[in-house]
């Protein structure tokens, strides 16, 4: 298959708001890198979005959660000439592989339709139904990364995002051999809670507050001895998976609370770090946690260099947004998306389903009569 230009979006469980990059590839290799851009929620969009975390399809403020986030996607990839192929990842408002299910809001249908591009969506679920975590999922587009750089040893990829998580790769290998990947533990969620819920703040800009408080070290050991960090990876999480056992750090004084958390994250990563087959000779940090100086100067106590990822030429903004593009040309050629060392599935896994715009009308019809999102199409 030759390169194709593929788009993809990305809404992280940090709520900030979507990101979308454009990728020219064959799902191979990365050949080209192409246009991004960024739609920031307004507050009423968040406040719509954080109502529904934790819930499953049919459940109270569901619907329109999965609208909002729809409609802030159209918005954003109608900026966009059309693609030859869409990565749609949803907004993910509840994770619980140990329950074997995952909740992506959004449909992909009424996307494909609106846009009058060919879509690949729910990429989680196939993976969970074969016994897989369902996440993380960037992982084949980070040994994808790692080639494109350069690299020949392995090194390890960082993103903090809600949650963080962390990828091992061995870029001598080919791509199910040289992959571990598992997520670390919580990242910017509950810093951006906090923000929100004591200072109507939607994150810790410059790591100002966390920087200006005391972190307690005794209740960043009580929240390592939750079972999660005893256990092997592959393994992931939901955003709000430590929301009782943190209730501690969340009891404190606003700073002290911002930097015990900031320990948290460098104390789990440090923890993750075992678990690599071999020492990574770097640890290259992507997502909105590097923006914050606190973190970055927590990490740098860490046993490895570390680095934002634009120390190496890539967009760590757009990284997310990018692999799902790469994931979805990945599906259209029936390439594996997922494997044993990156969700602890049994097999590699090619997850996602394809909305055609030709046939996507009827299915889009229910989610999009009452989003707005048929009126919103654009004309071609």
């Amino acid at each position: 298959m030759e390169p194709i230009r593929a788009l993809g979006a990305m809404s992280g469980t940090s709520l900030d708001g979507v990101d979308a990059a454009e990728l020219i590839t064959d799902g191979e290799t990365i050949t080209a890198f192409g246009a991004s851009d960024y739609l920031e929620y307004g507050a009423d969009e968040r406040a719509i979005l954080a109502a529904a975390l934790g819930r499953w399809p049919g459940e109270a403020g569901v619907d329109r959660a999965a609208e909002v986030g729809l409609a802030a996607h159209l918005r954003l990839l109608s900026r966009f000439p059309r693609p030859d192929i869409v990565g749609f990842h949803g907004q993910t408002l509840a994770h619980d592989p140990a329950g074997a299910r995952t909740h992506q809001a959004g449909d992909g249908a009424a996307l494909a339709h609106a846009l009058r591009a060919p879509v690949i969506w729910d990429f989680r679920s196939e993976d969970i139904a074969q016994g897989g975590e369902g996440a993380p999922l960037a992982p084949a587009y980070h040994h994808a990364c790692a080639r494109y750089i350069g690299a020949s040893t392995p090194l390890a990829f960082l993103n903090l995002g809600g949650v963080g998580n962390l990828t091992w790769v061995d870029p001598a290998q080919p791509m199910e051999d040289g992959l571990l990947a598992f997520d670390t533990g919580p990242a910017n969620a509950p810093i951006n809670d906090l923000c929100r819920e004591r200072l109507n703040r939607a994150f810790d800009r410059d790591g100002d507050l966390a920087r200006s408080g005391k972190a307690h070290a005794h209740l960043v050991d009580t929240l390592l001895a939750q079972p999660f960090f005893a256990r092997n990876p592959p393994k992931s999480l939901d955003r709000d998976d430590f929301r009782v056992a943190g209730a501690a750090i969340g009891a404190l004084p606003t700073a002290d609370a911002a930097a015990t958390w900031v320990a948290v994250i460098a104390a789990t990563v440090a923890h993750a770090l075992r678990h690599c087959p071999a020492p990574p000779d770097r640890l290259l940090v992507t997502g909105g946690g590097r923006r914050n100086p606190a973190i970055m100067a927590a990490l740098e106590a860490l046993p490895v260099s570390v680095a934002p990822v634009e120390e190496v030429g890539l967009d760590g903004d757009m990284l997310e947004a990018q692999a799902f593009a790469f994931l979805a040309v990945r599906v259209l050629r029936g390439l594996p998306t997922s494997f044993p060392g990156t969700t602890g599935v049994a097999v590699p896994v090619s997850g996602g389903k394809l909305s055609d715009p030709a046939t996507a009308l009827d299915s889009a019809r229910g989610t999009a009569r009452q989003s707005g999102i048929l009126r919103l199409a654009r004309p071609r």
